[in-house]
């Protein structure tokens, strides 16, 4: 079966909550794995309860492997998260079984509080909790010495290496006074 044109809206409990616009959606069961394709582009978009955009997924290509769950993302992968989290990358993948997503290609993240890049990416499905391996960005203080939150007096007395360090030596004048 083959859709063209498609622009349809998901409703949970009697409230739209998801929205799928493609311009062709193919469903094909007689190939191995069974697939939807999306080879066109695939938009997916979620809603709050006031209608407004809450998240949403942008890619150029993409298939569902209806059998196993997963969803494989091609071509200028798009994500917006609802915490303000932008994800992008040439390829990803979502395991609706083990609720995770992963990509084993060059991929970027931008937070309020991080910008990470990286050669190998996994993550939950709501994206709270990532992986990045083979990472550069700018990251917090606390996010690497796992202070979190704390106050910098705090942060200096647990620095491990301000803790092996001699105190400063406080400079004292010598006169080379003759009697």
């Amino acid at each position: 079966m083959t859709s063209w044109g498609v622009n349809t809206l998901i409703s949970d409990s009697g409230v739209i909550k998801y929205r799928i616009v493609t311009e062709r959606w193919e469903v094909n069961q007689i190939k191995k794995p069974s697939r939807w394709t999306f080879d066109k582009g695939l938009f997916l978009t979620q809603f709050d309860e006031k209608f407004h955009v809450h998240a949403y997924i942008q890619c150029d290509t993409a298939f569902y492997y209806d059998q196993v769950h997963l969803w494989e993302l091609r071509s200028r992968v798009r994500i917006l998260t609802k915490d303000g989290l932008r994800f992008r990358s040439e390829q990803l993948f979502w395991d609706e079984n083990k609720h995770e997503l992963y990509s084993h290609v060059h991929s970027y993240l931008v937070t309020p509080e991080r910008t990470l890049q990286g050669s190998y990416f996994r993550s939950d499905e709501k994206m709270t909790r990532y992986f990045v391996s083979n990472s550069k960005g700018s990251f917090e203080r606390g996010d690497i010495d796992g202070s979190g939150e704390s106050s910098n007096t705090d942060r200096a007395s647990q620095d491990s290496i301000q803790k092996s360090q001699r105190p400063q030596a406080t400079p004292v004048r010598i006169s080379n006074s003759n009697p």
